[in-house]
């Protein structure tokens, strides 16, 4: 219990710094969606080049986070040697890449439809390259118990790349102020700025962590370095594949779609811009995953690791379930994050939604291969949701331009999460509480339908206080099947009987 407490505890940091971070990162999604209109296409570009950047990440780390936490936690290894081999091995691989970009920067922009701005490709990738590099000492902090550290970090980072776009597109134009040289007589607003600013925010958080890159003092062990490239090359195939699902609509859908180019660039924008409002699922996720990639390593040999893990699947699937009729519920006061121009696609937000929801747990239920060191078969299960994703999106795409992006990721989560527990429950088999889970998954769905109804018959006012009552009913049963208020620290005390 003391273990699980550790872990709520850890995950309140890194979840309460990774909402702040996204809420302010949102910050950008309304200023951005104002500045560049839909029609225009310039927020389907940062869309798709993004796309490309977060799979880059992958590549590029190759599942070291994931194997360094294996390797440092081992008997007989010596963790400074171990986060010294990490460091070394994920910065030359990033020198390396960086290396060839310069060298390639004009055939990959051709390649990639930037033929006349190659600039895009060369900031962003070497951006992705330092991104890349300092995910290991950040990983490094996650190690060492630092989540003040680690999240402040973050959360600077997000906060200098607001107030520089607030300063780009904003300020400095509405004053008529140029004194920088970096627009024209009519101040035109240029996306390569916003790359500009991702990089020096990036290098920014990289002199933040010189501490943590004092492991480069230590020897390199090649021993200890094949074994460690051994077993995150199958992390590597997965983390692939799962970025895939993450990301390979929008790499794909300037190919696909059945248009001009400009048109493809807004419509993916719209996508792009409305997806927004459904990452909450990933603050959540990956506040969770980053104290709970740790935590679950360190209880590996504890008698009762495989009841805290079915609690722990338990309470995301809850509390996932809460943000989810949450974000629907004030979707009258959320739509407002994305400019006017992007409101039609709102309505893929809960599909996108509930794929997270699915990824997660997806997540949740991996560590089975992990604590087996049969990381393959995590390869196996994204590269199957990864191959249903790309054909959905080339097929559909055409037909159904954005929506198709939004099932393929649904349809694509549901196949790997599906998969993954059925082999799971084969070798590594957990009492998961599925009755329980089905109860609340059922609420949930009623709970949603109303909202639904409400939102699309009733006026704003009262769809909002509706949907308020109806959120709390939620919650009201969450704490009475589940969290019942007499069990809660400093406050239970008033309500024992």
């Amino acid at each position: 219990m003391a273990n699980l407490k550790s872990l709520v505890k850890d995950t309140a940091i890194y979840g309460l710094s990774s909402i702040a971070a996204r809420f302010i990162n949102y910050l950008l999604v309304p200023i951005q969606t104002a500045k560049f209109n839909a029609a225009g296409g310039q927020y389907g570009i940062i869309t798709n080049v993004y796309s490309y950047v977060a799979l880059l990440i992958v590549i590029l780390t190759y599942g070291m986070e994931t194997t360094f936490f294996r390797f440092i936690s081992k008997e007989g290894e010596d963790p400074k040697r171990i986060y010294a081999t990490t460091l070394k091995l994920v910065g030359t691989t990033s020198l390396v890449f960086m290396a060839l970009v310069l060298a390639f920067n004009q055939p990959l922009a051709n390649l990639l439809g930037y033929a006349d701005h190659p600039e895009y490709i060369l900031v962003m990738y070497v951006t992705v390259a330092i991104d890349a590099f300092a995910a290991i000492p950040f990983a490094y902090l996650r190690y060492t118990h630092r989540p003040i550290k680690f999240a402040t970090l973050k959360i600077l980072n997000i906060t200098f790349n607001i107030a520089l776009n607030l300063l780009y597109l904003v300020v400095l134009p509405s004053f008529k102020l140029n004194p920088f040289g970096i627009y024209d007589t009519n101040f035109t607003l240029e996306v390569v700025w916003i790359f500009y600013i991702n990089l020096f925010c990036t290098l920014l958080t990289l002199l933040m962590l010189w501490k943590e890159l004092s492991g480069l003092r230590y020897r390199f062990d090649w021993a200890a370095g094949k074994r460690m490239l051994s077993y995150t090359f199958p992390l590597l195939i997965m983390g692939l594949a799962g970025q895939l699902n993450q990301c390979a609509s929008q790499i794909i859908f300037p190919y696909a779609y059945d248009g001009s180019t400009e048109e493809a660039r807004a419509q993916l924008g719209i996508y792009g811009a409305c997806i927004k409002i459904a990452m909450i699922m990933v603050m959540i996720t990956q506040a969770f995953r980053y104290a709970y990639e740790p935590f679950v390593f360190g209880k590996s040999k504890d008698k009762d690791n495989k009841d805290t893990y079915a609690k722990a699947m338990k309470y995301y699937i809850i509390f996932t379930l809460l943000a989810f009729l949450s974000v629907m519920g004030y979707m009258d006061i959320l739509r407002h994050v994305v400019g006017r121009s992007y409101w039609d696609g709102l309505e893929i937000v809960p599909i996108v939604m509930a794929a997270e929801i699915m990824f997660g747990i997806f997540f949740n239920l991996s560590f089975w291969y992990k604590l087996t060191d049969r990381t393959i078969w995590g390869a196996y299960f994204s590269g199957i949701g990864a191959v249903v994703l790309i054909v959905m999106n080339i097929a559909l795409i055409p037909y159904y331009s954005y929506w198709a992006c939004a099932w393929a990721g649904f349809v694509s989560y549901a196949v790997s999460m599906v998969i993954s527990y059925y082999f799971g429950q084969k070798y590594y088999p957990i009492a998961y509480p599925l009755k329980e889970i089905a109860f609340y998954v059922a609420v949930a769905l009623v709970f949603f339908v109303a909202i639904s109804a409400s939102n699309q018959y009733l006026s704003t006012p009262l769809a909002l206080a509706l949907n308020t009552i109806i959120i709390f009913a939620f919650l009201a049963i969450i704490v009475k099947r589940d969290f019942p208020l007499d069990k809660i620290p400093v406050i239970g005390k008033r309500f024992k009987k």
